[in-house]
């Protein structure tokens, strides 16, 4: 198209770039922002525990199994697992780049499903995770305490239950994990030479906390084919136990002579954490560490933004002495870069007022570039959603770019409009 064609037109240019401006930005309000482009692949992560066990029993009793089914997996490049002494168990797969990370998923999800048939029944108990893995973090967030009291089992409990479920229902948010959570539980430590006295095993008082810890259905007094009675009344019994007390009080046997051995005898039964094998701090004191990870696609500046805000109410309940902060905020290199953006146009254009003026002598020739570098820099970013791109720093770097070269050819342009002219 010849260039004469905008020139004899100029209320059909002046549509045409009202048309970018504006195309430009409903692409910069609707871009995702993050801190690199979603070039990695994906990658499903699978977790299980199995209590007490060695790293040798995990990897022969559940890491093997899950492999099996794993492995030949469409789309799956590699997998990696590794099993601890401590009986947990974790795997990541890793796809095509190509492969869709929900439709991963899910397929990994079916496979472990088929293998569950062959794992300890204490593995499936305590269930098996099967999550897309966020391919950055978008910040870490800590609850702190200067009171004593508040030690890291407190701390880490207080985050999940009151905070853990707020942050993963922000839009945006696609996992939210508890580091170092010290979980309460209870602590049953058997006594052997108690168990060998009283002829017990250990398999014992797992029969019993099994037998006399969990819910039943006890029935509904009344209810049909009874008759005579006008009224139902549901029978509810004790189920889960959650005392100290109560969990000493289980009847481990009854003897013929009508005495009664109970867990108290033979154990030892505390409150605790759930597990030490890692713990979580900042600046040398105890807290609980959340790292939180956004969707991809997501906005992490309006994500990001979210989140302190929702932090921002919920500390308005938290008990004195109880605080929290934000130690690692990947939105502040963004926020940087846009900024560094906003700059280098800001003196991009000064830099070509005063050249163009210096040089031409002429206010309308200057004002050529000083519109004509805006349009095509916001019509960039209409393009970059159509393509599929989104803002981050490699984007951005790319934009700086182009603004010296959009600038030295509205220089260039004018210089010779204004020699032929």
């Amino acid at each position: 198209m010849k260039v004469t064609f905008f020139i004899d037109r100029p209320v059909f240019s002046a549509v045409i770039s009202i048309v970018i401006v504006i195309v430009g930005i409903i692409g910069l309000t609707m871009l995702p922002v993050d801190q690199y482009p979603q070039i990695t692949p994906p990658v499903v992560k699978i977790s299980a525990s199995y209590p007490g066990a060695s790293a040798l029993t995990v990897s022969q009793a559940v890491a093997t199994p899950i492999e099996q089914e794993i492995n030949g997996t469409p789309g799956m490049l590699y997998m990696e697992s590794n099993s601890s002494n401590s009986g947990g168990f974790s795997a990541t797969v890793t796809f095509d780049v190509s492969a869709d990370p929900d439709l991963a998923a899910v397929e990994i999800q079916n496979r472990v499903k088929l293998a569950e048939s062959r794992l300890p029944a204490e593995v499936i108990q305590n269930g098996i995770s099967v999550e897309k893995q966020a391919p950055s973090q978008l910040m870490t967030l800590c609850l702190t305490s200067t009171d004593p009291k508040f030690d890291e089992i407190y701390l880490s409990n207080f985050a999940t239950i009151n905070v853990l479920d707020v942050i993963r229902r922000i839009p945006g948010v696609g996992r939210v994990s508890n580091i170092g959570s010290r979980y309460y539980a209870m602590q049953i430590w058997a006594q052997p030479d108690k168990l060998a006295n009283f002829g017990l095993t250990v398999q014992d008082l797992q029969n019993a906390l099994k037998d006399q810890n969990r819910e039943s259905a006890a029935g509904v007094l009344g209810q049909q084919p009874v008759q005579g009675l006008d009224i139902t009344i549901p029978i509810t019994t004790q189920g889960r136990l959650s005392t100290v007390g109560q969990f000493e009080d289980i009847v481990v046997r009854a003897n013929a002579n009508g005495s009664i051995i109970r867990l108290k005898d033979v154990a030892r039964v505390s409150l605790e954490a759930s597990s030490y094998n890692t713990e979580s701090g900042i600046n040398g004191e105890n807290a609980a560490v959340l790292g939180i990870y956004m969707l991809p696609g997501a906005n992490a500046m309006e994500v990001a933004e979210r989140v302190k805000e929702a932090m921002d109410e919920i500390s308005k309940n938290f008990p004195e002495g109880l605080s929290y902060e934000i130690p690692f905020d990947m939105t502040t290199y963004i926020s940087e870069s846009i900024h560094e953006v906003y700059k280098t146009l800001f003196e991009a254009l000064v830099l070509v007022v005063l050249v163009v003026y210096l040089s031409l002598q002429s206010w309308r020739a200057t004002l050529i570039p000083v519109v004509a570098v805006p349009i095509s820099l916001i019509g960039t970013f209409g393009f970059m959603l159509i393509f599929g791109f989104s803002l981050n720093i490699l984007t951005l770097l790319g934009l700086i770019l182009a603004i010296g070269i959009v600038v030295d050819d509205a220089i260039v342009v004018v210089e010779g409009v204004e020699h032929i002219m």
